[in-house]
């Protein structure tokens, strides 16, 4: 649950009410203090001083100027000084703790000579009078600056810390979410036993024994719906950070799509042509998104790392029990003398995809320039037992 702070513009509104009606109630107090009475044009420049501080935290440095302007024009005016001097007082204070030092100073600097011109026109010419004056002109906008700074800061470090304790948050939920996964996934796999041991009892036992082959299908059809469910969990559980936006639901992306994502490439500035071989047949939905997962990150790789790249080719071939798709460029992708040093987590990535799914994938430079991926899977039950069995040998 998130609590929501105040808008910055209604704390603002409610501030600026507040020393209004200060600056107001102080003004009655004019006479008695020896200063001319407040008139209708006195109030309207406390207004414009008090109330434009609705704006300080959206132009500070604009607001300081305006309110000190005014300012000088309410002291030429004859009233007395201390009943507007609360706008500049949080403008400066304002400046002090959204701006950098740089920019405080001389808005600290303008009140220190608004107030000091205040005394002048006032007549205060005594010797106390204007050390006390110039003792204030120093003292109150050094506070101001002071107490400005010190908020910036403390608003710069509570800042960092909600960013490092967002983060830590982050890592502890993909740390979780990575412990249920495997466990989800110990789970499914004690399922697809059961099931692969159930439906060898029904085929043993189909002919001799119908009774037991059909309790051995029933209890395929109850495990499979768990494993299904249980898949469906550990789907949502990796695919939470999505959100709402990331389409948890939308098909997996196939061969189909190839075209698709050359159009992208080329509208990106990258010359590439879609080659296919063979008659398009349709395969296992796992081995079609490993395939287009790998032309994904492999153009990734072309428009982030193939430098004076002039032409790219994206060749997909369906054979009897295979199926390759590579991708090739003509730019300066990876020096080749550190190419099996520095597999990153993409390259990594489409390793492990094709091993998943029992294929073979090159990465790597090509002889005559340029960089080329090109993976291998196979597309039927002999062709990946017999690929398994050469990677078993070798």
């Amino acid at each position: 649950m998130r609590i929501r702070p105040t808008r910055p513009l209604v704390a603002d509104a409610l501030i600026a009410l507040a020393h209004t009606g200060v600056a107001v109630m102080l003004g009655q107090e004019s006479v008695r203090q020896g200063w001319p009475a407040l008139d209708l044009f006195g109030y309207v420049l406390v207004a414009l001083v008090n109330l434009s501080g609705v704006l300080r935290s959206k132009a500070p440095v604009a607001l300081c100027l305006f309110v000190h302007a005014v300012w000088i024009v309410y002291v030429t005016a004859g009233h007395w000084p201390v009943v507007n001097s609360f706008g500049p007082m949080i403008a400066v204070y304002t400046v002090a703790s959204l701006k950098p030092i740089r920019v405080a100073v001389p808005c600290g600097a303008l009140m220190s000579a608004v107030w000091i011109y205040g005394a002048v026109v006032s007549g205060s010419t005594s010797t106390d009078q204007m050390l006390s004056v110039l003792a204030q002109a120093l003292a109150f906008p050094a506070v101001l600056l002071r107490f400005g700074y010190v908020a910036r800061r403390t608003a710069r470090l509570a800042r960092q810390l909600r960013e490092e304790q967002a983060e830590r948050a982050r890592r502890e939920v993909a740390k979780e979410r990575g412990r249920i996964a495997r466990e989800l996934h110990d789970v499914v796999a004690h399922h697809m036993s059961v099931i692969s041991v159930q439906a060898g009892l029904a085929s043993f036992v189909f002919e001799s024994d119908r009774d037991t082959a059909r309790a051995a299908l029933g209890t395929i059809s109850g495990t499979s719906a768990e494993a299904l469910e249980e898949l469906r969990r550990m789907l949502r559980v990796l695919r939470a950070e999505e959100g709402d936006d990331g389409a948890p639901d939308a098909p997996m992306p196939g061969l189909s799509r190839l075209g698709e994502m050359v159009e992208r490439v080329r509208a990106g500035g990258v010359p590439v042509e879609l080659r296919v071989e063979g008659t398009p047949r349709p395969l296992a939905p796992g081995v079609e998104l490993c395939a287009y997962r790998v032309v994904q990150e492999a153009l990734t790789n072309v428009l982030k790392h193939a430098r004076h790249a002039s032409f790219t080719t994206v060749e997909l071939a369906y054979r009897k029990h295979h199926v390759t798709v590579s991708v090739t460029d003509d730019g300066e992708g990876v020096i080749p003398d550190i190419v099996p040093k520095s597999s990153g987590h993409g390259l990594m990535g489409m390793r492990e995809r094709a091993k998943l799914y029992g294929g073979t994938i090159s990465i790597g430079p090509r002889e005559d320039g340029g960089f080329a991926v090109r993976l291998t899977l196979p597309t039927s039950a002999a062709a990946g037992s017999a690929r398994q069995g050469d990677d078993a040998s070798g």
